[in-house]
């Protein structure tokens, strides 16, 4: 049986969720009227409780998993992804068709990038060494958290894993005293030219506060494309359509289920 944790009932309160996985609903979706995003929590470093877990974050669709580490004199061991898991709480398998690897160094921003929808692309995004802050931005129109953002910690210590579901713009930064940071990519699409897009990520309608990296806002490190991409209004027509987002979740799921049936109908012939 899978149990779901909202944020305002566990990551919030500092609450500790030991191996406890969440099962998200897509027909159950947050009330449009309400604001799931705390105002402490808009635009700050989300403080994710210690203890090996997968707990859901904010913006719908989004969450993070702490996998739990083995130390030995040898250094350490963990399961960094599982499969079943990712099925269990997706209620789909995550085809992996592509993993992409990136090195950045300090002061370094990759983003905010995302795609067309369908199929989009969700991400589980690790980092392997280093350090990032990682940022989540909801560009689902129609979402009640559309144009919101957080920003987790992802580190070579905390070892902890962020699910990106189609049609939310992901992006990070390297902050200040970290050294190089390797990023790594698992991503439900190959990649599409085509269907790839970007936003600005110094765009003022973002409202990204980059210097919570520590780091003077004129030193950061962008790509020429990422600096040229256009602002948020400038896009906003042509964004993912949050009921598309989670429709084609649903379609994913429904047709995880009739496969399911379907084999055990073949069984029992």
């Amino acid at each position: 049986m899978t149990v779901r944790k909202s944020w305002a009932d566990s990551p919030a309160s500092g609450g500790r969720l030991d191996s406890v996985t969440m099962s998200v609903q897509p027909d159950s979706l947050p009330d449009p009227a309400s604001d799931p995003v705390p105002a402490s929590l808009r635009g700050s470093v989300v403080a994710v409780p210690d203890g090996p877990g997968v707990r859901d974050l904010p913006l719908p669709g989004t969450w993070v998993r702490t996998p739990r580490i083995f130390p030995d004199d040898r250094g350490t061991f963990l399961e960094w992804f599982r499969g079943d898991e990712m099925t269990d709480i997706l209620g789909y398998p995550f085809v992996i068709p592509q993993a992409n690897l990136s090195t950045s160094r300090e002061g370094v921003v990759r983003g905010i990038h995302y795609a067309d929808v369908p199929p989009g692309q969700a991400k589980f995004v690790t980092c392997v060494a280093g350090r990032i802050l990682d940022v989540i931005v909801d560009l689902r129109r129609g979402s009640p958290t559309f144009g919101r953002h957080i920003v987790v910690e992802l580190s070579d210590v905390n070892r902890r894993g962020l699910f990106l579901p189609v049609g939310v713009g992901h992006g990070f930064v390297v902050p200040a005293g970290a050294g190089p940071a390797t990023v790594c990519y698992l991503v439900s699409e190959g990649y599409n030219p085509g269907a790839e897009h970007g936003v600005c990520p110094t765009d003022p309608g973002l409202g990204i506060d980059w210097s919570v990296a520590g780091l003077d806002p004129e030193s950061l490190v962008l790509s020429d494309k990422d600096r040229a991409a256009p602002g948020l209004h400038e896009v906003e027509a042509t964004l993912p359509l949050y009921s598309e987002c989670r429709g084609w979740e649903q379609e994913m799921r429904h047709g995880w289920e009739l496969a399911n049936a379907e084999a055990e109908d073949w069984e029992g012939e």
